[in-house]
């Protein structure tokens, strides 16, 4: 095992967590390769996302749309705007090939929004990508474990 490589990724992704619980979606944008995708799919078992429906499949366009719903205040489901709070751990490296790192890692979300609170739990799967000392991630693939149940609208990114 490397633990160093499991550390850089780990730090990594923490740091993403963090953007995205303190509102810093520039520089969250900023972590994103241009081609890549993030994706959480309805169907838990799904693996062909570009054909079948999805809570979000999004590319680099998508992506700055999401962030500008989110604050824009437009969106009913994120207005007023949600709080969250996320936990990450479990993490695993999969698969180390080149440049790209593939890691699994379990997050809960608790979310914060008209004095209700919420819980969504995920295996998330990042493929990221070696970019000097740090990472660009590639793919972002969110499977919530009742992503086939009734779920109230998710107005912020997981």
């Amino acid at each position: 095992m490397n633990l160093q490589l499991l550390h850089q990724v780990t730090a990594f992704i923490w740091q993403e967590g963090d953007m995205l619980d303190h509102d810093d979606y520039d520089a969250w944008l900023a972590l994103w390769d241009e081609k890549g995708t993030y994706i959480i799919p309805i169907d838990p078992n799904e693996e062909d996302f570009e054909n079948t429906l999805n809570y979000a499949y999004d590319d680099a366009h998508m992506r700055t749309l999401r962030v500008q719903r989110l604050i824009g205040g437009e969106s009913i489901s994120t207005s007023p705007e949600p709080r969250t709070v996320r936990t990450l751990s479990r993490f695993r490296i999969l698969a180390e090939e080149g440049d790209l790192v593939t890691v699994r890692c379990a997050q809960n979300v608790r979310e914060f929004r008209k004095d209700v609170l919420k819980l969504y739990s995920a295996d998330l799967v990042y493929t990221l990508q070696r970019a000097g000392d740090s990472f660009r991630i590639q793919r972002k693939l969110i499977r919530l474990i009742n992503s086939d149940d009734a779920l109230a609208g998710i107005g912020y990114i997981l």
